[in-house]
């Protein structure tokens, strides 16, 4: 089961607990245990040897991020964007993988009905006050703490086979642009009458993981 220290660390990189980023510790802790995985350490970090691939950009990912050590920034996060509560994780060295999906339905009706209307208050017509946003603040943190020990029967678990080879990272060479002088990975560079400018420059617009999902144009609003 979810520790409360690990549920505490999840807070301080969320910002504030909540029943999806549990179920993200969780469902991570369940895929662990059916791969006979640890928390990947230094080594296996720099070599990606664990993937995990995550289906939602919610609450739910940032507690697979802080549970299992494969996050964005280090390479070994996936993100498809499909909607779905679920994270796949995979080992390299044995080629296993497993499926872990959230019933978001059964897990709901495990919500208070208070929590459910300051939710769609809140969150969903973003019309709630800031006491009726640390009101909701309290009650998914008790929530959270109860998504701690949730059952698997919570959860669909299934062994999955890969159908390709997930490539490492690649690593680019950079080229700097000449109206900004930022330096770019060389294969997100935009030659204009030979020049390389940066998407920004060239007034360009460029896919984006925003609060929807991918989109593949979006404006750098800035």
């Amino acid at each position: 089961m979810v520790s409360r220290e690990l549920v505490q660390k999840a807070k301080a990189f969320h910002g504030h607990v909540c029943p999806f980023l549990v179920l993200g510790l969780r469902a991570t802790e369940i895929g662990f245990s059916k791969l006979g995985l640890r928390r990947p350490g230094e080594a296996e970090t720099i070599r990606e040897d664990v993937i995990a691939i995550v289906e939602a950009n919610n609450c739910f990912a940032d507690g697979v991020q802080v549970a299992s050590g494969c996050t964005l920034g280090n390479n070994s996060l996936i993100y498809l964007d499909t909607g779905k509560n679920a994270v796949t994780f995979y080992r390299r060295d044995t080629g296993k993988g497993v499926r872990i999906y959230v019933h978001s339905d059964k897990v709901r009706e495990l919500f208070p009905s208070r929590g459910s209307e300051l939710w769609r208050k809140v969150v969903v017509e973003r019309k709630g006050s800031k006491e009726e946003a640390e009101e909701l603040a309290k009650i998914w943190e008790e929530i959270g703490y109860k998504m701690a020990d949730l059952s698997e029967e919570f959860f669909k678990i299934e062994d999955v086979a890969l159908k390709q080879v997930i490539e490492r990272a690649p690593i680019f060479e950079s080229v700097r642009c000449v109206s900004c002088g930022e330096l770019v990975r060389a294969d997100r560079v935009f030659y204009l009458d030979g020049k390389p400018y940066c998407a920004k420059c060239a007034g360009l617009e460029v896919p984006a993981v925003i609060g929807r999902g991918i989109v593949n144009s979006f404006h750098v609003p800035f």
